[in-house]
């Protein structure tokens, strides 16, 4: 009896085992990235620099085309009296094109912006903002690293602008930077 269950046991097993679906085998379709980037923005406020600094995003796809992106930048180099920037952005992606190792990517992200106006502007302070844009990553072939190049336009509504106090701002920029992929497919 026992021999029969034994043999039963190891047809079933391994049809059970032939069976499996390819996507379990590999692990499914998400992907977890990682990156940093350097980027410069126009802050909308004086249009006579540019404020430049680091930052890090990471990019988490629940599928090949859909995924979500969280970035932070600390903007606090070059601006004019002083005026630095601060963003903390999170919010949907979408794959809009691929052709082999390049990708074109839509994001629309959300959150705070921290913004340190010259010292003439008593208005420095934290503001709500969310900003569309979109991304290009070059996938550097079968490794685990990207490129990327990046461009945001913020709305930033409450934020005093040039004509008045309720203007609003419209911060835009370019970011470059590299990505490492941590978890996951290409």
């Amino acid at each position: 009896m026992l021999k029969k269950i034994l043999i039963l046991s190891f047809l079933l097993g391994s049809a059970a085992a032939y069976a499996q679906v390819a996507p379990s085998v590999r692990g499914g379709e998400s992907s977890l990235w990682a990156g940093g980037m350097f980027s410069s923005f126009d802050p909308d406020f004086d249009n006579t620099s540019r404020v430049l600094g680091l930052g890090v995003w990471a990019d988490y796809n629940v599928t090949h085309r859909f995924g979500a992106q969280a970035e932070a930048r600390w903007m606090h180099w070059n601006g004019a009296g002083q005026q630095t920037q601060s963003n903390y952005l999170l919010g949907p992606t979408v794959r809009v094109f691929q052709f082999h190792q390049f990708s074109l990517n839509a994001k629309f992200v959300l959150g705070g912006v921290w913004i340190k106006f010259p010292a003439s502007v008593d208005a420095s302070g934290s503001y709500f903002g969310y900003a569309p844009g979109g991304y290009v990553d070059y996938h550097i072939s079968h490794s685990r690293f990207s490129v990327r190049g990046d461009y945001e336009y913020q709305f930033l509504p409450s934020a005093p602008g040039l004509g008045g106090p309720s203007h609003g701002l419209n911060p835009h920029g370019f970011s470059v930077g590299v990505n490492y992929r941590i978890l996951g497919i290409q």
